[in-house]
């Protein structure tokens, strides 16, 4: 899959999770959506895409999901 369709996917997920008034459930939302039904081939490409780019064209719930503490690629 590419990279684009993969921030495009997670940004949509983070969108879905930002009408959470907290912001930490928010952010676990998203964390735990990612873990649960992406492959890990998929998370780590967006970890490293993310690593590289410094979460450019990433929604913050993204940034902060995947380079949380908890989080597994």
């Amino acid at each position: 899959m590419s990279t684009a369709n993969l921030i495009k996917m997670a940004n949509q997920i983070a969108q879905y999770f930002a009408s959470e008034p907290d912001e930490q459930l928010a952010v676990l939302g998203v964390r735990n959506h990612l873990q649960l039904y992406w492959a890990p081939t998929m998370r780590k490409e967006l970890l490293a895409w993310q690593t590289e780019h410094q979460g450019a064209d990433l929604h913050p719930l993204v940034q902060a999901a995947v380079s949380g503490a908890g989080w597994e690629a």
